[in-house]
């Protein structure tokens, strides 16, 4: 092993690593009261461009909420947390999509047990643009 190498180890080795499972845990508040949790964060580059999907569960969403309200804590969601976490480098994202469940599941599977509302948004001037499908 090089020393060069050998540093690089040292260096990673003493850098305390955040488990993406104990990033996911963290604890959001919405705009209607709801707590909800990120599940995952998918990307990818279908034909219309970049996409990022923000998926976070919410174990008292029932489906039944008000549905202005829904698309406030979607709205809060994507321009606060999903903005902020996009890079300020590299190609920029044609749509974000918001999607919000009472618990997880796979992505692109259906599950009728999965209560679950979604949003897409197009980014403009730092802000979040509700886009309807």
């Amino acid at each position: 092993m090089t020393r060069v190498a050998a540093y690089f180890l040292a260096l990673c080795l003493a850098q305390p690593a955040q488990p993406q499972d104990e990033a996911r845990e963290e604890s959001l508040v919405l705009p209607s009261g709801l707590g909800a949790v990120l599940h995952e964060m998918l990307w990818d580059r279908p034909g219309g461009g970049l996409v990022y999907r923000f998926r976070f569960v919410a174990p008292e969403f029932t489906g039944n909420e008000d549905f202005d309200a829904l698309s406030a804590d979607l709205e809060h969601l994507c321009n606060n947390y999903a903005l902020p976490r996009l890079s300020n480098t590299g190609p920029k994202p044609a749509r974000i999509i918001v999607s919000l469940a009472d618990k997880p599941s796979p992505f692109g599977q259906f599950d009728p047990a999965v209560i679950q509302i979604f949003e897409s948004y197009s980014v403009e001037d730092g802000a979040c643009i509700w886009e309807m499908f």
